[in-house]
């Protein structure tokens, strides 16, 4: 069996922080969040990573990531743009949304041909999770069903003093298979719980302590990839219509439909590091501390890649 393939999804960084060159760096020797996932991915076993980003954007990527990344490991670029879409169909006048995670991952059907997890560019996962994955992926084989995985956090460890949250809420068996994942857009600390809202805080509902949570790690067999190529069209007949400035077709959903059809199997891997991101300004002093810890601690060396 060829060897895992790590497929990260950077399309968005650029938009998200107003160009590559202004993203911030998380330490003093000028690394991003992304350096240490690479590092991590590369340590448990990752040789070959995917970048999918805006074609505008590449050559800020190369300068900011891709250039020293192609030192370390086999790298491949795709490109995710509103015009990839199925043979029949058009972009809808004005829309300017990328057409989601499901499009993004799809748009590697052409250079991903192994077993391959899937990340978010800008989230710090911590190295129990890539070796997690990479193991998961590696000692799979034929079934009659697909084998798939997702890292989850417990929800404490993913949360931010600085606002509110967009989660993916998991509810697994016994096996700690996934059973289903409901997205909650608005999850905030309230007092000694966590709670989310559907109506802008007019009523808030507990989340129980403990709950895991996807923070968008996957893991697929390349089955997948045929799997998104034949639900796109259906989702752009059924979405288009209702809504097509902002429908996005989200891995998540994918993956619900095949639970529902009993196409799939998921493994809950549980990670129990603690996630970091900057979904707000004010966080970044958080991850600046946090990376420095583990600097100190001796989990990374002051430059990962010499």
């Amino acid at each position: 069996m060829k060897k895992p393939i790590l497929v990260i999804m950077a399309a968005g960084m650029g938009s998200r922080y107003g160009g590559l060159k202004q993203i911030d760096p998380v330490d003093g020797e000028g690394h991003l969040i992304i350096d240490f996932s690479l590092y991590d991915a590369k340590l448990a076993g990752f040789e070959k990573v995917v970048f999918i980003i805006k074609k505008e954007n590449e050559a800020d990527f190369r300068a900011t990531i891709g250039e020293r990344m192609e030192k370390q490991m086999q790298v491949e670029y795709v490109y995710q743009e509103l015009a990839k879409l199925p043979a029949g169909y058009d972009v809808p006048e004005g829309r300017i949304k990328p057409f989601g995670t499901g499009h993004a991952v799809l748009c590697c059907k052409d250079v991903v041909d192994a077993p391959f997890a899937v990340i978010n560019a800008d989230d710090f996962y911590g190295r129990h999770a890539f070796c997690a994955i990479y193991d998961y992926l590696a000692g799979q084989g034929e079934d009659a069903q697909y084998r798939y995985a997702m890292v989850g956090y417990t929800l404490e460890n993913t949360l931010t003093e600085n606002g509110h949250v967009a989660r993916g809420v998991c509810a697994t068996d016994a096996q700690r298979h996934l059973l289903a994942i409901t997205e909650r857009t608005h999850i905030e600390r309230r007092g000694d719980i966590t709670a989310y809202t559907e109506d802008d805080g007019k009523s808030w509902t507990e989340i129980p302590a403990g709950s895991t949570v996807s923070m968008n790690m996957w893991g697929f067999t390349p089955e997948f990839l045929k799997e998104l190529e034949t639900r796109f069209p259906k989702f752009l007949d059924e979405n288009l219509k209702k809504n097509p400035l902002k429908c996005e077709f989200f891995l998540p959903a994918v993956v619900g439909e095949l639970l529902a059809e009993k196409k799939a199997v998921v493994s809950v891997l549980k990670s129990e590091d603690r996630w970091y991101g900057v979904t707000y300004h004010e966080d970044k002093a958080a991850v600046t501390a946090a990376i420095a810890q583990m600097k100190q601690s001796g989990l990374y060396p002051q430059k990962l890649w010499e």
